[in-house]
């Protein structure tokens, strides 16, 4: 049997440079006129054959998205509302934990299901990983319920809670505080460990701090909180862009602290509290080699890989509190519990709630945006005297008694 002939319509022609062209157009996805051109009436006809099966794959995509491309879209979406770092966290996230097990499904096929066995590989991780994961699929999806790409809401009745819970480090005891100031006494870490013991800074926020914002003189000390540190592809950015609105807050410094940010400034070149050696703001790979002078001075456990026979094998040591480096005997094992960063900060909140500061002002001078927050530290500060908790519960059981 002969094959039909396809019938292939007439077009009007143009000259463009002297050569003859056919033209037809056609309206892409966006509603615009578009021209295509081709020098005989077939190669015409198919490439606007090609043309409109391709406006019509974008209009269906556009109304039936896969999870990845409505991943990659909410992304764009949040990329003006929150930080580098911050997108790039949830860039990862979503690739590794929601784009690759579901990200070739339409949105509207996936089941409550389809996330249920999305989240079970996370309920082996961190609960910080897994409530964030959490987070950014009821995120993607309110948002295209909102923009009625979907009908139903698959997230409705997932549990927000999983993962392997974090066991949170407790504020350092004054002994601590003590034996990890001796210990880094005229070492790179020692201004920043006193900012963040006692005026309660986070790191972003010692590590962004300018003199001009110190006032050591004034009639009450106090650090002025306005600058904030990043890194963005290990380069430092300082700006006025806090963590929250709470962030931006002036608070008293103890005279310790004073005496010790005095002495800084005399031997500084630069308008950061905080510097290298050039005078700028550090970069996050020499935050780390700062804190690795702390690191190395502990006993926690190390792990060092030897090849033997060209396997690598696996050897953990563990240093003896009071011992010297081999290699290196000015260092001393002189630290014998974690010591982190927001470790200082917490034990600085921790210590002004033991001190009887009211919750509401320790709410002020940590920045902490939501008073559940310090609500939480407060609690747990509180609940620690079990002497104090007797005498409540003794008073009251015994007021009841008597009513």
């Amino acid at each position: 049997m002969a094959k039909k002939n396809k019938s292939v319509p007439q077009y009007g022609t143009v000259t463009r440079k002297g050569i003859l062209y056919y033209r037809t157009r056609i309206q892409d996805a966006d509603g615009k006129q578009v021209s295509l051109y081709a020098t005989t009436c077939e190669e015409l006809y198919e490439k606007q054959l090609a043309a409109k099966k391709h406006v019509e794959e974008i209009l269906f995509r556009r109304k039936h998205p896969t999870v990845a491309e409505y991943c990659e879209k909410w992304l764009l979406m949040q990329s003006a509302k929150v930080s580098s770092a911050t997108m790039k966290g949830y860039t990862s996230d979503m690739r590794n934990y929601i784009i690759k097990p579901l990200g070739d499904m339409y949105m509207e096929e996936v089941t409550a299901d389809d996330i249920r066995l999305a989240l079970v590989p996370l309920t082996k991780k961190s609960e910080g990983l897994y409530n964030t994961v959490n987070m950014l699929i009821k995120c993607i999806f309110y948002s295209a319920e909102r923009s009625e790409l979907i009908a139903y809401n698959p997230c409705v009745g997932i549990s927000a809670k999983g993962g392997k819970p974090t066991k949170k480090k407790d504020a350092l005891t004054d002994q601590q505080v003590e034996v990890l100031l001796d210990t880094v006494k005229g070492l790179p870490p020692y201004l920043f460990i006193m900012i963040c013991l006692y005026s309660g800074l986070r790191r972003e926020e010692a590590l962004g701090l300018q003199w001009d914002c110190v006032f050591m003189d004034a009639a009450t000390p106090y650090i002025s909180v306005r600058r904030a540190w990043r890194s963005e592809h290990n380069r430092p950015v300082v700006s006025t862009v806090l963590k929250t609105p709470a962030a931006k807050r002036d608070i008293p410094i103890p005279k310790c602290l004073v005496d010790c940010l005095r002495e800084a400034k005399e031997n500084s070149i630069s308008d950061y509290v905080i510097a290298d050696s050039k005078g700028e703001p550090l970069a996050y790979s020499q935050f780390q080699r700062v804190w690795q002078y702390v690191v190395v001075r502990s006993t926690k456990p190390r792990n060092y890989y030897k090849y033997v026979n060209g396997e690598s094998i696996k050897y953990t040591v563990t240093p003896t509190l009071g011992m010297t480096q081999k290699n290196q005997p000015k260092i001393r094992y002189t630290i014998d519990f974690d010591v982190t960063p927001h470790q200082l900060r917490h034990t600085y909140i921790t210590n002004l709630l033991y001190a009887g500061v009211d919750p509401k002002t320790v709410q002020y001078l940590a920045g902490h945006e939501n008073s559940k927050t310090t609500m939480d530290i407060y609690a747990k500060v509180k609940y620690n005297k079990p002497e104090e908790l007797f005498e409540v519960v003794n008073d009251a059981l015994h007021q009841r008694v008597s009513d």
